[in-house]
């Protein structure tokens, strides 16, 4: 299994990455995990965008799916396709209210919403507790705690794990998501405070704190918001978990098999 990172600033786009997105892939398959603001530029930098398998969304703010509306534009009316995307629509799995809240995002007037349908180009799927399959990946989704309805994800292979904690304060379920995975790709949007708002972000030491409790054998921070500094998040994960832990970075790639290798983009 190969993560990418397309995109890791947390709340909004930052000076040096998009916001969250990441690449997924594994025996030929891929997965969009997330899409926010920028991504799908950078998606486009490592591969073409119409040989996705799936679409993953945790949640529907903004930083995690602006730009679903910008995809939706090339599957639609790019003029020389790969394939017939109203015959092969894109799965999107994610929250229930996804098809009304991206036909909003897309639709530029009330008239237009009246009948704004991305049903012609997509194949919607609400997350639910049952486990589903996307080719070699056996993917769980389970609500985690932030604002709106939100999930964080355990995608497994036969060889590696790679847990997703999604944008939640802690909660039982993150720890069930990141039981032994190889890789805990883990939102740390800001230092902690106890005065921090509850039930909405991780600080670098409950990320940290998260890793240790699970057994995860490597800790990647990400969605750290632009205005925190990030190498105080990544002190804060270190001085709670003992294994190897790490900044995301745009364009950084992992083998989530064996955790231990970071592949950069000069190496792939």
């Amino acid at each position: 299994m190969l993560l990418t990172i397309l995109g890791c600033s947390g709340s909004l786009p930052g000076p040096q990455s998009p916001a969250s997105g990441y690449l997924v892939e594994a025996d030929g398959y891929r997965i969009g995990l997330e899409l926010g603001n920028g991504v799908l530029a950078s998606l486009q930098a490592h591969c073409d965008p119409f040989s996705l398998d799936a679409l993953l969304f945790s949640h529907l703010h903004p930083d995690h799916c602006a730009d679903f509306t910008t995809l939706a534009v090339m599957r639609r009316y790019h003029t020389h396709p790969p394939h017939d995307t109203t015959k092969r629509r894109l799965p999107v799995h994610g929250p229930s209210e996804a098809p009304r809240r991206f036909a909003r995002a897309y639709a530029e007037s009330a008239d237009e919403l009246r009948t704004a349908d991305l049903t012609d180009v997509f194949d919607f799927r609400s997350l639910t507790p049952e486990p589903f399959r996307v080719g070699p990946f056996h993917i769980t989704a389970a609500r985690v705690d932030h604002p709106c309805e939100a999930y964080g994800f355990r995608i497994a292979t036969e060889n590696a794990v790679l847990a997703f904690t999604g944008d939640s304060g802690p909660c039982d379920a993150l720890h069930g998501l990141a039981d032994g995975a190889d890789v805990l790709l883990s939102e740390a949007t800001w230092t902690h405070a106890d005065n921090r708002p509850p039930g909405t972000h991780l600080s670098g030491v409950q990320a940290g704190e998260l890793a240790t409790a699970a057994g995860a054998a490597r800790l990647i921070l990400t969605h750290v918001a632009p205005w925190t500094a990030p190498e105080a998040v990544l002190a804060e994960a270190q001085s709670r978990f003992t294994g190897p832990t790490e900044l995301a970075r745009q364009g950084e790639k992992y083998t989530v098999d064996d955790p231990v290798i970071r592949l950069t983009s000069d190496d792939s």
